[in-house]
């Protein structure tokens, strides 16, 4: 069935060739248009070639275009998919993780949540805000699927500037739970039913079941959980570390609340006042200084081989499987997309975007509501709610106070004499990006 797709962001590192590379694996997609889309022509013309490359070596039937003009790009889109950097990836990230500790605020990793978290969103946002402004103008009916991080803070941003456009996040954290599961509990994924719910990299196994006999899957995973993750390595993007890498919070987390957290503790320390004191920093810095050499590297090693392999059919993004059942009305179960609370998740206010399980069909995205949600782990959403509303207030609105109120609200900053210096100090450091903020 033909269908126009466009991967806006196409010439990033890992994702524009991960996620071609996954369209082709489909059956169900075969005849579409995927519309290759990014303002780096450079990068761009990198990744076009390379995907018409392989698509002539393995013979699938898709059409491929290539064009820095976005309002091109978009003309009659069935579907849109966001991933964008703005700036220089690693030298902002690094800005944003290391100069709130200089002022005392100790974050862990600085990516989606804590002070980095905000000045990351206050750099994507508007650029997002632009793109949604086309696609609102050019072709307002698409579904557009959002992977770029805070996915928290954009997701909301853009629910609320645009209350009529499809927009759902896609994370693929939520995969962990296939891999580890089955080891834990001592079958097969297939005999497995799980639910896992929260806020985009804050979120928790809520419950884990056997298929075949009905029994509750916790026991078998409170019994294994010392020894498997003892032994687990961290091979996210393809990267191993120390045994048990970082899962010093995670471990933490699992014996007080008593749930599975769903990733590491480079997220989940992003989010808490006392994630500091015990989160694994060694395993975070080893994590992030093989995850940066890996996408430095990325076209010189040629790294993108393994995403065109089509001996293994099951894709790495989930945005494949979720266009095809809104195109082929598949009614599937997804187990995480991040859309408007809509009394999902009810200790939560209903504009704050949260990470819920979902049925797709040719209708869109129905999400699931958690029932019973725990109140203890609640609490700790609940802190984030207040930083992430003022953060989309702040950009929204332009104002650099409001980005002042958003930090102070943030459980792990303390001093509102540092939040105040630590705005000043970053809009400075990132003018060409945050010079907006007045």
């Amino acid at each position: 069935m033909s269908n126009r797709i466009v991967i806006i962001g196409a010439g990033s590192t890992n994702f524009g060739l991960g996620i071609i590379g996954d369209f082709f694996k489909s059956k169900i997609l075969s005849g579409s248009t995927l519309v290759l889309h990014d303002i780096n022509a450079e990068t761009l013309k990198n990744t076009f070639e390379i995907a018409l490359s392989f698509k002539e070596k393995l013979g699938v039937d898709f059409n491929i275009e290539s064009t820095t003009s976005r309002t091109d790009a978009l003309q009659k889109a069935n579907f849109c998919l966001i991933s964008i950097e703005v700036g220089n990836r690693f030298e902002l990230w690094e800005q944003d993780w290391k100069i709130p500790l200089q002022y005392g605020i100790k974050q862990v990793y600085g990516e989606n949540g804590g002070p980095g978290g905000m000045f990351h969103a206050m750099r994507q946002v508007p650029v997002i805000i632009e793109i949604c402004e086309d696609i609102e103008k050019i072709c307002p009916e698409a579904f557009v699927f959002s992977y770029s991080n805070p996915m928290q803070r954009i997701c909301h941003a853009l629910n609320t500037r645009f209350p009529n456009l499809k927009i759902t996040g896609l994370c693929h954290e939520i995969a962990s739970m296939t891999r580890q599961l089955p080891s834990l509990m001592e079958t097969d994924i297939d005999n497995i039913e799980f639910e896992a719910g929260g806020l985009n990299h804050f979120s928790i196994l809520l419950k884990a079941k056997y298929k075949d006999s009905g029994n509750d899957g916790y026991p078998s995973i409170n019994k294994n959980f010392d020894s498997y993750y003892f032994d687990l390595v961290n091979d996210h993007e393809g990267f191993f570390s120390n045994p048990g890498a970082e899962r010093g919070l995670f471990r933490e987390l699992f014996k007080r609340y008593g749930f599975l957290p769903i990733t590491t503790d480079s997220h989940l320390g992003e989010y808490l006042s006392w994630a500091y004191s015990v989160a694994d920093h060694d395993g975070i810095l080893d994590f992030y200084d093989k995850y940066k050499k890996r996408c430095l590297s990325f076209f010189s090693n040629d790294g993108y081989e393994k995403f065109f392999d089509m001996s293994h059919p099951e894709p790495h993004e989930r945005a494949i499987p979720i266009i095809e059942s809104i195109v082929a009305d598949l009614n599937i179960l997804e187990h995480a997309v991040n859309i408007r609370n809509n009394n999902f998740i009810e200790c939560l206010p209903n504009d704050v975007v949260v990470e819920v399980p979902a049925i797709i069909n040719k209708s869109g995205i129905h999400g699931k509501k958690l029932e019973n949600y725990p109140e203890s782990f609640g609490s700790l959403l609940n802190s984030q709610v207040g930083t992430i509303q003022l953060t989309t207030k702040a950009i929204l609105n332009k104002s650099k106070q409001i980005a002042i109120h958003a930090l102070l609200a943030d459980p792990l900053v303390k001093n509102p004499n540092s939040a105040a210096s630590l705005i000043d100090t970053i809009i400075e450091f990132q003018k060409e990006y945050l010079g907006y903020l007045k």
